[in-house]
């Protein structure tokens, strides 16, 4: 999922900075990585991709964040974020982050 979805974002312009864990992208933004926007999937060894965007949050209000879930339709998993159901297509994923990127972030 990761490696696919990073492929995905550079195809369409976007600068990536891929993180094994929730855990390692906290370390990142701790050691000055400023991202425009964040996309997770949701279930994660560890924390989950939504523990990981309101962390980020909590120091960057205005955080975009996509979250990505084969349970996203489920109330409650990624509430007050912007979901992404598996299986979708790649227009789908990118029309999800055309909606929330900055257009400086591209």
């Amino acid at each position: 999922m990761r490696l696919s979805t990073a492929d995905m974002l550079m195809d369409l312009g976007y600068e990536v900075v891929e993180a094994a864990s929730a855990e390692e992208a906290l370390r990142l933004v701790e050691e000055g990585l400023a991202p425009d926007l964040v996309v997770s999937d949701h279930l994660m060894p560890g924390m989950s991709g939504v523990d990981l965007a309101r962390s980020l949050r909590a120091h960057r209000p205005d955080l975009p964040a996509l979250i990505i879930s084969g349970y996203a339709e489920i109330d409650g998993i990624a509430p007050g974020f912007p979901r992404l159901t598996k299986p979708f297509q790649a227009g789908e994923r990118a029309a999800s982050l055309a909606a929330l990127s900055p257009a400086e972030a591209k």
